[in-house]
């Protein structure tokens, strides 16, 4: 009895999804930096926002859908987790470089947090939902 396999076809050949081919036609990277601006995921010139938060049905200028979306609380999620690892160090390093009274750090560092907030949640927002695009995701 030999080891010879000659006669047994090991050859599979990897299966092509679709979803791989089409990949690559919706880069990640530009649509992130779309998003960031808070612009349509496709073209980049439209808002993605109608409001503050509010996402369009549909771009503006290349009629793209966008009610696909459920960014849900990941925004949110991620803004709180961004301003609290910014914040608490330097809350810290406030405190035991200066020792200021407490109520004139609070009211300063809550003005911070505050600002930071609303600069950052639109802003992941439209990063969230620029992935969500990207990936083909919620039926985009």
């Amino acid at each position: 009895m030999s080891n010879d396999n000659s006669e047994i076809d090991y050859a599979i050949e990897p299966v092509a999804s679709a979803s791989a081919t089409t990949a690559d036609d919706r880069p990640m990277r530009p649509a992130i930096a779309r998003g960031w601006r808070r612009k349509c995921p496709n073209c980049g010139s439209g808002p993605m926002f109608s409001g503050y938060l509010k996402v369009r049905n549909e771009c503006q200028v290349c009629e793209q859908e966008l009610h696909h979306h459920r960014a849900d609380d990941g925004p949110a999620y991620l803004t709180i987790l961004i301003v609290g690892h910014i914040i608490a160090p330097l809350m810290h390093f406030i405190f035991v470089t200066f020792r200021p009274e407490p109520l004139v750090m609070f009211s300063v560092l809550a003005v911070g947090c505050v600002a930071l907030s609303l600069y950052l949640l639109p802003r992941l927002k439209g990063v969230v939902v620029a992935i969500q695009w990207s990936r083909r995701m919620h039926g985009f």
